[in-house]
């Protein structure tokens, strides 16, 4: 099991993550950056965001570019991603955002071809936003569309117009950015095959190069998650989830896109670079509040409060921190690693069943699962099967 640090758990002095980072050598690849303002709370979104006036979002460029600075004593090695999300960083001013992504770009090393992503919702991007993206050098947009019906925006709490996507996605193509994802949420509740289908169609008629297609959670610290639990709100049948993910993949491989990982699809050379860290379980920092990082096993939380991360710095105090040991590590590289639908390589897996203490416990539960069909070995690959892509979480805990 993962063991802990040996400092005291909870929010930690500003001090302790840069001691935590010095104990060991850490090869950071990329950067999560997280701007937790947003024009509404969406009822069903888990992320630590929050409808602010505007009073804060300046604090919040001023502290993050401290926070940068701390950073850039340490981090050496050229990185290759940045993740800007949220909340919605378009809620920035062009000029504050602009200001942030500068200063990542000088006060950090940055690898030669490195992706920028950042996170957008549809009504925030008009043609100023797209500019300022492009000219601070941002390569790749991810756009919340969710879905383009209204009653299903609706039984959400979105509030876009869905032809608002389009017009988003003109603004950057006409500022010169090219790389757009789009999110889409399946599932909704009242939500039937052809209107998932519909979106499928709608969200491939904007040409994106990614597509990302995700089954509506019902997080219990959530309104809609809430409402759930009290039997307000039913969730889509079994059967009829299992439907759209299969029409997502049917779809979107007749549109050209690879389904690379269980939740992802992209065109040929297009995949999400820096998600791919997070698969491949390497290691990222971190900015701003509630933004979570990993350095080799080491995992941390950036205080989620946004009046306790402005108050301190220039590092910013921390919480949730956990140092996983050697069995901790390789739970979570199978956990991860088999995400993608390519899987994980059969020398790869051998040595890691040779680690840790659950060595036995683990190679009877692929067998397991590869007696039912969930797992299967396809040339020098374990990978989920197509079945096994919908159980994932259940063979991610019995490899944990």
């Amino acid at each position: 099991m993962a063991t802990r640090a040996d400092i005291p758990l909870g929010t930690l002095q500003p001090v302790a993550l840069s001691t935590l980072l010095a104990q060991g050598s850490h090869r950071f690849r990329g950067v999560y950056a997280h701007v937790p303002f947003c024009r509404h709370k969406c009822h069903y979104c888990d992320f630590y965001s929050f409808v602010d006036a505007e009073d804060r979002r300046q604090a919040y460029v001023d502290r993050a570019i401290a926070e940068i600075d701390a950073w850039a004593e340490v981090v050496q090695a050229p990185l290759e991603t940045l993740f800007v999300g949220g909340g919605t960083p378009t809620m920035l001013r062009p000029g504050q955002l602009s200001a942030c992504l500068a200063h990542l770009r000088g006060r950090l090393p940055w690898a030669d071809g490195h992706e920028w992503t950042v996170e957008a919702n549809p009504e925030t991007v008009d043609p100023e936003i797209a500019r300022a993206l492009v000219e601070a050098g941002v390569t790749r947009v991810s756009m919340g569309a969710q879905s383009f019906q209204p009653r299903l925006l609706k039984a959400l709490e979105r509030h876009h117009d869905p032809a608002s996507v389009g017009r988003a996605v003109d603004a950057l193509r006409h500022a010169g950015l090219r790389q757009v994802n789009l999110d889409l949420i399946y599932a909704i509740p009242g939500g039937t095959l052809d209107e998932w289908r519909d979106d499928l169609r709608q969200a491939i008629a904007l040409a994106p190069d990614h597509v990302s297609c995700y089954g509506l959670m019902y997080e219990a610290n959530t309104p809609l998650g809430q409402r759930h639990a009290r039997g307000q709100v039913q969730g889509a049948p079994e059967e009829l989830e299992v439907a759209m993910h299969e029409a997502a993949c049917e779809t979107l491989a007749a549109a050209g896109f690879e389904h690379y990982e269980i939740s992802n699809w992209a065109l040929p050379g297009r995949r999400c670079r820096h998600n791919e860290l997070y698969w491949r379980n390497e290691d990222w920092l971190t900015v701003g509040p509630a933004a979570s990082g990993h350095a080799s096993g080491l995992r941390w939380r950036n205080v989620p409060r946004l009046g306790d991360w402005l108050g301190q710095g220039p590092w910013s105090p921390v919480q949730d921190v956990e140092r996983l040991d050697e069995d901790g590590q390789v739970g979570e590289a199978f956990m991860m690693g088999l995400r993608l639908l390519e899987g994980m390589p059969l020398e790869r897996v051998q040595s890691l069943l040779r680690q840790g203490r659950r060595g036995v416990a683990r190679q009877l539960a692929i067998a397991a699962h590869m007696e039912s069909g969930l797992l299967e070995a396809a040339g020098d690959r374990l990978r989920h099967t197509p079945r096994g892509r919908l159980l994932a979480s259940q063979v991610a805990m019995d490899l944990l």
